[in-house]
């Protein structure tokens, strides 16, 4: 239905919202401004938000998901922790529940982290899951949830592992300072527990979506590695901290099919400036400030930070990956649910000016706003905390025929005049588009974005 027209005295009225899922190459293709993958890894672009759950003996501790290594607890101590590991809270419809109420829709999940346990069955270490009182594979469990509901599902692997006594340990990240007594050092024996450990992952649980690779600490490449998970599970994209060349250290970017940005936030400086990704990105961020794994006296980000750091990262044209770490007994602890309820009650009514979108820079003037635009609409983000009530669209002379709140769905006052101070400073006296009255006080914690409706693209 086409908008209605603005009202006699310059204000502009709200229309329905539009969506737009990107199905096709040439869609995906628009969504990041760069080439789609072209086969079956394009759903990777059109699933932009993900829960990333970092789970494992570490929520025990309650602190931190590398516990054994900050705290440099012995590996036999450390590893005692099997015999209480016992999750009999763990439901994997409950996170997907939880993760559908956020807006997302693919999950990435721990299989092994740095200290080296598996949350799997695996047929290749007695350090696992299905050895704990458990007994339980919490993977296999996840992965039949993921395939009934039709959920994407991404693998995390460590590459680092304090526990195998054939990985060489040298004092690096994620190491011990030394082999323990015992142990016999030999990476090729290491590499070969690896590929084995990969081959029964992308055989034995279904489709897997995607893999993760982390802590290549060694900075071993070896390209057969993302071959293999090629060949078994094609639709699976593959991050670039594994063993493909270029690969240097755990936060350097390799030559895998998406990029892993960390620790994602509100940028300083001038939003407006930032370019659209030039390749599949991935940001990755936790809820908890101090952990990824479940820490028993958290701090956590803001709601605000969290949103605005989401709106930044998916109005480039990227993914956003947020992580929880639930406890112990499976649950996820309630002040991480409940921020993820809110990212939800923010990213759903949103989404629409993520989907299909491009970004438009240099458009206006204004460098704390983000736009992307799709056909004749055009969505303003206030990816940063608004400083008053309206935004200055300057050198936008246009007025839109609708202007609307997607938060909320109530229409925007849009004005085209001539402005005292900021026409002076950035328009030349010239007529310029301002929304004005936006209620920015009475939704504090939030990313406000309003999408314009125009008879063509500005």
């Amino acid at each position: 239905m086409k908008p209605e027209a603005g009202d006699r005295e310059g204000r502009a009225t709200s229309a329905a919202p539009t969506s737009a899922v990107p199905e096709s190459q040439e869609e995906v293709t628009a969504v990041h401004s760069i080439p789609a993958f072209g086969d079956a890894r394009d759903w990777f672009p059109r699933r932009r938000l993900g829960l990333f759950v970092h789970w494992g003996l570490y929520a025990l501790g309650g602190w931190h998901e590398q516990e054994q290594y900050r705290a440099r607890i012995p590996r036999d101590e450390y590893a005692r922790r099997i015999h209480d590991f016992n999750p009999v809270r763990y439901d994997p419809d409950e996170w997907l529940d939880l993760a559908e109420e956020a807006g997302m829709s693919y999950v990435c999940f721990t299989s092994k982290h740095v200290d080296g346990f598996c949350m799997w069955d695996s047929a290749h270490t007695a350090y696992k899951i299905t050895n704990t009182p458990y007994r339980r594979d919490t993977l296999a469990m996840l992965a039949e949830a993921c395939r009934r509901r039709g959920f994407p599902l991404c693998i995390y692997y460590s590459i680092a592992d304090m526990h195998h006594p054939s990985y060489p340990h040298a004092g690096r990240a994620y190491e011990l300072l030394e082999p323990d007594p015992g142990d016999e050092p030999d990476l090729e024996r290491y590499l070969a527990y690896v590929e084995a450990q990969v081959r029964e992952l992308c055989t034995n649980y279904g489709p897997v979506h995607g893999f993760w690779w982390d802590g290549n600490v060694l900075g071993h490449q070896d390209p057969t590695f993302n071959d293999l998970i090629r060949s078994l599970q094609p639709q699976a994209v593959i991050n670039g901290r594994g063993f493909s060349p270029g690969t240097l250290a755990p936060m350097k970017i390799g030559e895998g099919d998406f990029d892993t940005p960390e620790r994602a936030s509100v940028y300083d400086g001038a939003i407006g400036e930032l370019p659209a990704y030039d390749r599949p990105t991935e940001a990755c961020q936790s809820v908890g400030i101090e952990s990824w794994g479940y820490r028993r006296n958290e701090d956590y980000y803001t709601d605000a930070h969290l949103v605005r750091s989401i709106d930044v990262v998916l109005a480039r044209g990227g993914n956003y990956l947020l992580n929880v770490g639930p406890r112990a007994d499976g649950t996820i602890p309630e002040e991480a649910r409940r921020i993820l309820r809110h990212v939800g009650a923010w990213y759903r009514p949103v989404c629409e000016s993520f989907d299909a979108t491009t970004l438009a820079p240099g458009l206006v003037h204004n460098r704390d706003v983000l736009l992307t635009r799709r056909g004749s609409a055009l969505y303003v983000h206030l990816c940063r905390p608004p400083t008053g009530t309206a935004v200055i669209l300057a050198p936008l002379d246009r007025l839109p025929l609708s202007a609307t709140l997607l938060n909320t769905a109530e229409p925007v006052d849009a004005q085209v005049e001539v402005l005292p101070d900021h026409s002076l400073l950035v328009n030349a006296g010239r007529p310029c588009l301002r929304l004005c009255n936006l209620p920015v006080n009475r939704l504090p914690a939030t990313a406000l974005v309003i999408r314009l409706e125009f008879e063509e693209a500005p």
